[in-house]
């Protein structure tokens, strides 16, 4: 039974600007987005700051050594474009050199335990990392703004070092055991071996970040490239060397980030945009496709509603998991972060960024203050299977940024949480689409979770019809909304009203950090 008081009720109101909104999963750096659409910057620009500052202000979930997914719509001509910054195995990768242990891994994927855990912690689990060539591609493509002074706000937090509150203290504490195990990560997060507290009186705590301030430093000076034929790349290879990674310098020259059309789905009277390949969009389009034409409208969804939510995202799974070979989500804490934008001229950006894990590989790389990701994790570790471990590959990921169109408002929505991001992406559009709630409404609706083929969960503040009803159908099991672990994904969206012409941003209610800054 959870500590926390029966009658306790949390709520978070939508901001509200004519100019733009950013909404992110930490105030921080919606703060800094917002600051760059007041002096002039468009929805890219304030992506790309905003973006940087979670290295500096939220560094367990994204940064510089992780992946990303974008889509980007252009008010003027309604297009939307999807930028594929996505993971990539390194070239020299052996397979063999992760064998298995027995048993099932206790972190988010329930793949067969690998020995010593090296698809999940340490230098084996570092994949080549694409989230700054992502960044760069949308810059030279949309950019306003020089990217050097779209870094500066984040190289400034980084200087003044990571503001430790009980939030910071508390998932610092959960990877401390692992965090231990790496040098330069424990002079980084545990100093005096323990992890920080906050202050109970007087200035802040505040954390150093290493190296991390130089790094942005020079990544201001030399641009986004610098990561893939620059200073930086010469520091990560050296170090990834150092600690016996096969990342290579060959891997980080040869990545491209990719733009393409984004995935275009049809649904009622709006219009879907998600993320085409290896995410989750083609998945939300079976998703979409199968909820299409049932009766969902009204007010606020019902019994019937939900139980059709838990139909299709069950037998969604299913097929994900037969065709694609992902695997079931564990225990784990959610991890990733997302941030939607929108300007004064309607221009939106939905950005997701990932680590993978809590803290990635849980290795700081010393000579650039950077939290390496532990990409290889997405991977099967079995041989032979769909999304087996092999070099120079692409791993499955559940990430799902999407655009949203109709008569009367654009929608930019994305969420955290591995495997709970699609469920929550889906509900969030319905209550939308369907419902035509209001976003800060629509937000505050509870929603289900279906973590796999089997197992449901369904929020304690949904209607007693409705969990009578889930419970007999699908076995579901109530649960309550909790800081943590997360039981349901940390969704951010912002919304476009054109009747009004008003712009809202809001983020997941009982997320302490995730914001929404208007800019009126």
């Amino acid at each position: 039974m959870s500590a926390f008081a029966d009658n306790l009720r949390i709520s978070k109101h939508a901001a509200r600007g004519k100019q733009g909104v950013v909404a992110a999963q930490n105030l921080k750096a919606a703060t800094v987005g917002a600051e760059v659409l007041k002096a002039g910057g468009h929805a890219i620009d304030a992506a790309v700051a905003a973006s940087l500052a979670l290295a500096a202000t939220e560094p367990w979930m994204s940064g510089l050594g992780g992946g990303s997914t974008m889509l980007i719509r252009d008010q003027a001509s309604g297009e939307v474009e999807a930028i594929d910054a996505g993971m990539i195995a390194p070239a020299a990768l052996d397979p063999a050199a992760y064998p298995l242990a027995g048993g099932t891994a206790g972190d988010l994927f329930a793949w067969p335990a690998v020995v010593e855990d090296r698809n999940v912690l340490g230098p084996l689990s570092f994949a080549v990392p694409g989230h700054l060539a992502g960044l760069g591609l949308a810059h030279e493509r949309h950019g306003r703004m020089p990217f050097a002074e779209l870094a500066a706000p984040a190289r400034k937090l980084a200087k003044e070092g990571l503001e430790i509150d009980w939030y910071a203290a508390l998932l610092v504490g959960t990877a401390a055991r692992d965090l231990r195990r790496f040098p330069a990560s424990a002079g980084v997060w545990l100093p005096d071996g323990l992890p920080p507290t906050p202050a109970v009186a007087g200035e802040p705590t505040r954390l150093p970040l290493g190296r991390l301030a130089e790094t942005l430093a020079l990544l201001a000076e030399e641009g986004p490239q610098t990561l893939y034929t620059g200073g930086l790349a010469e520091l990560v290879a050296a170090d990834a060397a150092a600690l016996g990674s096969p990342l290579a310098a060959a891997d980080l020259a040869g990545y491209r980030a990719s733009v393409t059309p984004a995935l275009r789905i049809p649904y009622g009277e709006a219009e879907v945009f998600g993320m085409p390949g290896l995410f989750a969009g083609p998945t939300l389009r079976r998703c979409l496709e199968a909820l299409a034409g049932r009766s969902l409208g009204g007010d606020s969804p019902d019994r019937d509603t939900y139980l059709a939510f838990a139909e299709v995202l069950k037998n969604a799974y299913a097929r994900r998991l037969a065709e694609d070979g992902h695997a079931s989500d564990g225990p784990a804490p959610f991890c990733t972060s997302h941030l939607s934008v929108i300007d004064a001229d309607g221009n939106m950006v939905a950005l997701t960024q990932t680590l993978l894990s809590l803290f990635g590989s849980r290795v700081v790389l010393p000579s650039t203050g950077m939290l390496m990701n532990n990409g290889i994790m997405w991977f099967d570790p079995r041989p032979g299977r769909p999304n087996s471990i092999a070099p120079g590959v692409r791993p499955l990921s559940n990430m799902c940024p999407v655009i949203a169109t109709d008569a009367t408002r654009h929608l930019a929505l994305g969420a955290s949480g591995g495997r709970r991001i699609l469920p929550a992406v889906l509900q969030l559009l319905s209550f939308i689409l369907d419902n035509h709630m209001a976003l800060e409404e629509a937000f505050a609706e509870p929603r289900i979770d279906v973590s796999g083929e089997e197992l449901v969960t369904m929020s304690r503040d949904l209607d007693e019809e409705v969990r009578t009803a889930l419970a007999a159908a699908h076995g579901a099991e109530t649960v309550r909304a909790d800081v943590y672990p997360m039981r349901f994904a940390c969704p951010v969206a912002v919304l476009h009203d054109l009747l009004l012409d008003d712009r809202y941003g809001t983020a997941e209610v009982i997320h302490p950090w995730a914001d929404a800054v208007a800019v009126a």
